[in-house]
Formats: C-alpha cells, sequence, structure tokens
C-alpha cells in the first residue's frame, strides 16, 4: 500500500504532519478531516531506490530517547483533545526508526480491535516494559492518561541520565587500561625479542630487570593464544556462574562490597528503587504491584530480594521501613525518611525526594572516582611502560659505561 506525506492544521491551531499508508489521496484526506484537520497538504511519498536485506537479531534495537519522544509527544496530543488512535497514527507516521514504527502501527491495529491501550502495549516488551504499561494501564483506569504520561517521560529522562553517569565513568579507565594493554602487548611481543637479539649477540650478564622482562617476553610470544583463550575462557566461566541464581547472588553482593564501585553501586541501586517506586505510587498503581515490578527491575540480585522481602511483610500488615531496616542494603537515611513518608500519607513525595538526592550522590560519586582513577591511572601506564623501556636500556647503559671506562 502506497504511503503519503500529509501537512494539516489541527483544532487548536497547530501545524501536524506525518505519514499515512492509504490506497489513494481522497481516502487519505477524507481519513484527516474526520480527525478534525483542515488545510490539508498531502504529497506522495518518494520511493527511490530501495534494497530488502535480511534482518538480524530482530531488528532495529527501540532507543530509550525514541520512547522519551513518542511519551512526550503523545502526551500533548491525549491532552489536546485528540483521539487514542489518531494520536498513534500520527506517531507511527512520523517515526523514523521503523522498528519502532512497525511496533506503533500493530498498537493501533490492537487498540481498534478493541484492546486497552495498556494490553496493547503490554504485547510488545521489547518497547514498553512492565512499569510503563501498569502505569498507562492506572492511567486509563484514572482517566489520567496525559499525566501519567508526562510523568513517564520525566521518569525515563532521569533514568537515562543515570545510565549516562555510569557509563561516563566507566569509559575513560577502559579506555585507558585498554590503550595500556595494547601498547605493552606491542612492546613484549614484537619490540623487546628485538632488542633480545641484540643482546645475544653482545654477550656478558644481563641486569635483573632485563632478564625478567625478557623471560616475560618469551613467555607471551610462545603462549600468546592460549593466553587469549584462556582469557575469554574466564569471561565464559564467570558468565555462565552468573546465570545461575547462586552465582548472580554471590556476584552482586561482592559487587555491593567493592572497594570503590560498591557505595556507587548501592546509591544508583537506592535511586532507582525510589524513583521507580515513587513514579509508581504518585501515579495510582498499588504498592504491592509497584514493589513486584521495581523488584524485577532491580538490577541486583541482593536488592532483588530485599525488595521481595519488603513485599512480603507489607502483605503480613507491616510497614515499608521496618523490613527495609533489617535487609541492610538500604541506607539509615532512606529508611528513616519512607517512616516518615508512611506516617504522614506522603509517601510518593518523599520516595522521589530520596531519588533526587540520590542522583546527585551519584553525580558527585562518580565525579570523585573519575578524579581518583585519572592520576592511579596514569601512574599504572607511565610505570609499566617506562620499566619495560628502563629495562631494555640497562645493558645499553652498562656497555656503554665498560666502553667509556
Amino acid at each position: 500500500m502506497p504511503k503519503f506525506n500529509w501537512e494539516a492544521r489541527t483544532r487548536t491551531g497547530g501545524m501536524q504532519k506525518g505519514v499515512i499508508e492509504a490506497a489513494t489521496v481522497d481516502v487519505v484526506e477524507a481519513q484527516l478531516k474526520k480527525y478534525g484537520f483542515s488545510n490539508i497538504k498531502i504529497k506522495s511519498e518518494s520511493k527511490g531506490l530501495s534494497f530488502n536485506f535480511p534482518k538480524f537479531g530482530g531488528g532495529k534495537k527501540i532507543d530509550e530517547k525514541d520512547l522519551v519522544v513518542f511519551t512526550r509527544q503523545f502526551s500533548t496530543m491525549i491532552d489536546s483533545g485528540l483521539p487514542l488512535v489518531q494520536c498513534l497514527e500520527i506517531l507511527a507516521g512520523q517515526q523514523e526508526n521503523k522498528a519502532f514504527q512497525e511496533i506503533l502501527y500493530k498498537v493501533k491495529e490492537s487498540v481498534e480491535s478493541g484492546s486497552t491501550f495498556a494490553d496493547a502495549l503490554g504485547k510488545h516488551p521489547r518497547a514498553f516494559d512492565q512499569l510503563f504499561v501498569n502505569l498507562v494501564a492506572a492511567g486509563e483506569i484514572g482517566g489520567i492518561l496525559d499525566t501519567i504520561l508526562t510523568r513517564l517521560a520525566a521518569y525515563i529522562e532521569k533514568s537515562m541520565k543515570l545510565k549516562k553517569q555510569i557509563k561516563g565513568a566507566m569509559v575513560y579507565p577502559i579506555t585507558i587500561m585498554s590503550i595500556a594493554v595494547v601498547v605493552v602487548g606491542v612492546i613484549l611481543v614484537f619490540v623487546i625479542p628485538t632488542f633480545a637479539k641484540m643482546f645475544t649477540e653482545f654477550g656478558g650478564e644481563l641486569p635483573a630487570p632485563t632478564k625478567f622482562v625478557i623471560a616475560l617476553s618469551n613467555f607471551l610470544v610462545k603462549y600468546i593464544f592460549l593466553l587469549i583463550g584462556g582469557f575469554y575462557g574466564l569471561v565464559w566461566a564467570v558468565k555462565k556462574y552468573y546465570s545461575t541464581p547462586s552465582g548472580q547472588k554471590n556476584i552482586d553482593r561482592m559487587a555491593l562490597k567493592a572497594p570503590i564501585a560498591g557505595p556507587l553501586i548501592r546509591k544508583v541501586s537506592v535511586a532507582k528503587f525510589t524513583r521507580t517506586l515513587g513514579t509508581m505510587v504518585s501515579s495510582g498503581v498499588p504498592i504491592m504491584d509497584g514493589l513486584e515490578i521495581v523488584a524485577k527491575t532491580a538490577g541486583n540480585k541482593i536488592v532483588e530480594e530485599a525488595i521481595y522481602s519488603v513485599r512480603q511483610a507489607i502483605s503480613e500488615g507491616k510497614t515499608m521501613a521496618e523490613p527495609l531496616a533489617a535487609c541492610g542494603v538500604f541506607p539509615p537515611m532512606v529508611v528513616q525518611m519512607i517512616s516518615v513518608g508512611e506516617a504522614t500519607g506522603a509517601m510518593d513525595a518523599m520516595l522521589n525526594k530520596i531519588a533526587d538526592f540520590y542522583d546527585d550522590e551519584v553525580d558527585d560519586a562518580v565525579g570523585a572516582m573519575t578524579a581518583m582513577m585519572e592520576p592511579l591511572l596514569m601512574v599504572f601506564l607511565g610505570t609499566t611502560v617506562g620499566g619495560l623501556v628502563v629495562a631494555m636500556y640497562l645493558p645499553i647503559f652498562k656497555l656503554a659505561g665498560a666502553v667509556g671506562g
């Protein structure tokens, strides 16, 4: 079916444009007029050259940025009074991510077939997770879908910012360590053997540092493929172990107790827990359903078990603060603030305040960790490469001294 680019004026006076699949221009015009558009301009979409390649990996990934833009635009359009199906039609038509566009068209078809918006979204977990679906369901029931979508967009944006901070903190040390490994590997495999051959021709006793470096070079040259295979084997074994319940639990526990990364991981977990639960509670999702979803998206087995223990305690009639304190995962300040939120009936506001605080804490922790790692990495790189160079030049200095004497 051909596609048509259209541009028209909405009931509120604004201009809107998009792409619609239809049999003819008349069908497109009739459909747009039915939705209340005026001053309609329609143009057939140019096909150009297209090549269909086989799809691998399930198509293009649904990016969080696409989801944020969709959610914000959808909220604005719903608030303006546009029908749900029309909003989906417009947003799907102007979506550049073809995989996401296909999902939106399927959601539209499901809604037209009689499904609720939340149920239609729930059929596509690759794009819309449980949190998104449950909040939309709460918005549909409460008649505040536009408000819920605005909160969702804000939540996703803050979640993206948190992930960006963590990735930013990891890029620098990983880059430096990768450069160090490559440089040291090149020196040991290609440069040191040349020096070793030259020293053998000169004869004489070599200094201990030089002997050590040459022995290390010989070992690396001889067993380099075995070492690479062993490294990948170790990575595979760790992943395999982490895929087991006990392995995931043990590794996640070690991660929380790690000297530098541990406190940062704990702060990220607290920020994610409070932000997600606060968004759900303020949107009208029952606390038990909220805790179930938050636990599944915790990302750390120890934190997940702690949240499930809180959920179990609440089902038995206890408050949230008591099991939170007992699990030992959440800091005392968080427990006390949640206790105050329970007592005052302002749990959602308190959770969002805690999330804001820990977002700032994560930002500070990332900055401090980066500032601390910079000089350490520079010292490591300088010592390693410099040590290799000095070890190779010691015999030359010794030979020069002997010649000069």
